[in-house]
């Protein structure tokens, strides 16, 4: 089985575990992995490790995503989206959409641009006392969240008809947009809660670049030599790496393919000593 990645089209109603479950199920293979989980309602992409490069998880779990995201004003759900049941819904709804003016738009999701901190949702994976954020919520309890820190970097496409607004974010990782759509919907003067979430970008990975579920197969892996572009002759110290050592070298810090005659796999440099990550 060839170790690498498969970058995948997430359907709605999937978890990433899903996802997961249905690429060990298709290749046959109990050693699968996702770099970051996207919820039951969003759609986009998932990048999915398969064997020896489920070890590469962590430097490939991206710190700047894309999404398209769709959300509806004057309303608000337990859960901060549309999958959750109606907490509140404002009567005033039809007089503040028609002060809602194009500029008052603009203004607002410009305010949201740059570094901020945000409250995460009671309905989150966050572990408080080694229980689940969204457990406690599911048993009607709410505690006080620290807020994170995060980074809205550009938001645009907007569109604003109706009590619809729709419109691309790229931000940090940690960003929940679910709580960044009731925040846009506070400032426009109402509540409101996501109803679609599309990622479309992962760092370097692109939705041009995914397939879909039913295409899941060997074939479509990309290898792990194609996840960097650095590489290193090791012939000479190979011994020495396959045994743990650390070599030193006059490298910047990052991950390299790692070459003797053949692509070997994936070598880390940190403080110009570099150590094997995974061996082929």
């Amino acid at each position: 089985m060839q170790s690498g990645i498969l970058i995948i089209d997430k359907p709605e109603g999937m978890t990433s575990h899903d996802v997961v479950a249905k690429v060990r199920k298709a290749l046959h293979t109990k050693k699968v992995g996702h770099t970051g989980t996207l919820d039951p309602l969003a759609t986009g992409v998932l990048v999915v490790c398969v064997e020896k490069a489920t070890k590469l998880v962590q430097y490939l779990t991206c710190e700047n995503k894309t999404y398209d995201v769709e959300m509806k004003l004057g309303l608000k759900t337990d859960t901060g989206d549309i999958t959750g049941s109606v907490v509140e819904t404002d009567s005033n709804i039809e007089n503040i959409l028609n002060e809602i003016s194009d500029e008052k738009i603009h203004d607002v999701l410009e305010s949201f641009i740059g570094a901020q901190k945000q409250v995460p949702p009671m309905y989150s994976a966050i572990k408080v006392n080694g229980k689940k954020l969204y457990e406690l919520a599911r048993e009607g309890i709410e505690i006080e969240r620290e807020a994170r820190d995060i980074e809205i970097h550009e938001i645009n496409n907007v569109f604003f008809e109706n009590d619809i607004l729709k419109f691309t974010v790229s931000c940090s990782k940690g960003t929940y947009v679910r709580s960044l759509c009731e925040d846009i919907a506070s400032k426009l003067g109402t509540c409101g809660t996501m109803t679609n979430l599309r990622r479309i970008v992962t760092g370097e990975f692109d939705l041009k670049d995914s397939i879909k579920i039913e295409e899941i197969s060997e074939e479509k892996i990309i290898p792990m030599e194609k996840l960097f572009d650095k590489k290193i002759d090791v012939k000479d110290v190979l011994k020495k790496l396959i045994n743990g050592e650390e070599i030193k070298v006059d490298l910047e810090d990052g991950l390299y393919n790692l070459y003797s005659d053949e692509y070997l796999g994936i070598g880390k440099v940190k403080g110009k000593r570099l150590k094997r990550e995974i061996i082929l």
